[in-house]
């Protein structure tokens, strides 16, 4: 699930945490200065071999996402994605591959539907959000009451009783549109609507509806939840601004089905001096039971898998395990990420590395950690400037990772050109030909250099 907004906030916590205390990490004589000229070479050579590969890493990603199509937590295509996906790993020599157990939600689409009834009849492609309660079997039919936002629903909750309220929002960012769909139901409910839609969530559309997570409140009754195209919702907006009374017919069989088991599947690339220690990196392998997934998540996934395997190649092991993971349930529970913290409490971790943004041209990473180890991942961020990818922002991670950040390990995000990224996010049109073959290769080539450097400097990582 891109997202700079969310990021921040994970960054933030993770620092904030009483877990994250200082630890007693003094440098070796090798000082982060020192590190460009020491691995210069190798970063070289990593980025050339991983750009020689014109379409390695595109191509897995097309074979996970054409085999198994998209992948929601607790459906057969997710759980078969993580099998073939540690057979793959086995066969690529990954060393310690394996499944670990996660129970996930499992929430079910179902048929759904959403018609303009007046004032003339026409089928809108619509998508339930996840989590959202069914209608009764027959629909529910009403008029729709369109608002901009919050404020203004609240302004005019006394016309909202007995209508679906339509949230239609311009394009801000994904952290304040994406609120209409986590929180549009709650503030419906309140003020006596009887379900709510809300514009699909990105800047771009070609009438493509975007789903994902929304929000129920204990204390509030719960109404259907759905997401509508932007032009769609523009047009009933202007209906009803000439005078226009518009109602629509909307019926969904969502259901929510008891916990399912699935798994976190991972392989690593054996450390040669110190093994218990960690660097991993990863993206989630779930996804929105629409589109293929191939942007979010199944690209963060096999930029890291793609780059052990590199690394593998060109026989560069370095002096601590670099671990590649596909968490999964990040999309509607983020129990992958709990359960890896859970599963690998004991373990000592230099670094966790996320990718999920998409894989598009790489920037650079976000870093949260503290300003010695910042300097250290600066310097090795200036080794990717060739490639105009070794920008160094503050504040990275992600929504995977942020359980083990919050245990005080040290915590990245990839950062990528996402201008195309929400154009196709959490809908039918994720699939790989967004993306780019060169672009991938490149993604593959800074997580390589990143993780490889981490984790076989002299010293650790200071907390």
């Amino acid at each position: 699930m891109a997202r700079s907004s969310l990021f921040a906030a994970l960054a933030l916590a993770a620092l904030a945490s009483p877990l994250a205390a200082p630890l007693s990490a003094p440098l070796s004589a090798q000082a982060p200065e020192a590190i460009p000229a020491k691995y210069a070479d190798i970063a070289n050579r990593i980025i050339a071999a991983a750009q020689a590969d014109s379409a390695g890493a595109w191509n897995r990603i097309a074979e996970l996402t054409d085999r198994f199509g998209h992948r929601l937590s607790g459906s057969k295509a997710l759980e078969d994605a993580i099998v073939w996906t540690a057979a793959t790993m086995e066969k690529d020599g990954l060393a310690n591959v394996k499944r670990e157990k996660v129970m996930v939600p499992h929430w079910v689409r179902g048929a759904e539907s959403l018609e303009l009834v007046a004032p003339r009849r026409q089928l809108l492609p619509m998508l339930g959000l996840g989590g959202s309660i069914a209608t009764p079997a027959a629909g529910i039919t009403a008029e729709v009451m369109v608002v901009a936002s919050f404020e203004e629903l609240t302004q005019r909750a006394a016309e909202a009783k007995g209508k679906i309220v339509l949230y239609d929002a311009e394009w801000r960012d994904y952290g304040y549109n994406g609120s209409f769909r986590r929180l549009g139901a709650i503030a419906a409910a309140k003020v006596g609507a009887v379900a709510s839609l809300a514009r699909a969530a990105g800047p771009y559309s070609m009438r493509t509806p975007h789903t994902g997570s929304m929000s129920y409140d204990s204390t509030v009754t719960q109404i259907p939840h759905a997401s509508v195209t932007s032009e769609d919702a523009m047009m009933m907006r202007r209906m009803i601004n000439r005078g226009d009374t518009v109602r629509v017919t909307l019926k969904m069989s969502a259901q929510m089905l008891p916990d399912a088991e699935s798994h976190n599947v991972m392989g690593e690339l054996r450390g040669r001096e110190k093994p218990e220690e960690i660097v991993v990196m990863g993206g989630h392998i779930d996804s929105w039971d629409v589109g293929q997934g191939a942007m979010d998540d199944a690209g963060g996934v096999v930029v890291a898998w793609e780059a052990i395997r590199l690394l593998k190649k060109l026989g560069l092991t370095p002096r601590r395990t670099i671990r590649a993971v596909g968490w999964t349930n990040e999309e509607n529970g983020g129990r992958g990420g709990a359960a890896y913290r859970d599963a690998h409490q004991n373990e000592t971790h230099q670094l966790a590395i996320e990718s999920d943004g998409g894989v598009f041209s790489p920037l650079g990473f976000g870093f949260t950690g503290s300003p010695a180890a910042r300097a250290i991942i600066t310097s090795i961020g200036t080794l990717l400037n060739p490639i105009n990818a070794g920008k160094i922002e503050a504040s990275g991670g992600g929504a995977d990772i942020a359980a083990i950040m919050a245990t005080g390990v040290p915590g990245m995000g990839l950062n990528v050109d996402g201008t195309r990224y929400f154009w196709f996010h959490h809908t039918d049109a994720d699939t790989p030909d967004k993306l780019d073959r060169a672009e991938v290769q490149r993604c593959v080539a800074v997580m390589a250099v990143m993780a490889y450097i981490a984790a076989d400097i002299e010293q650790s990582l200071p907390r």
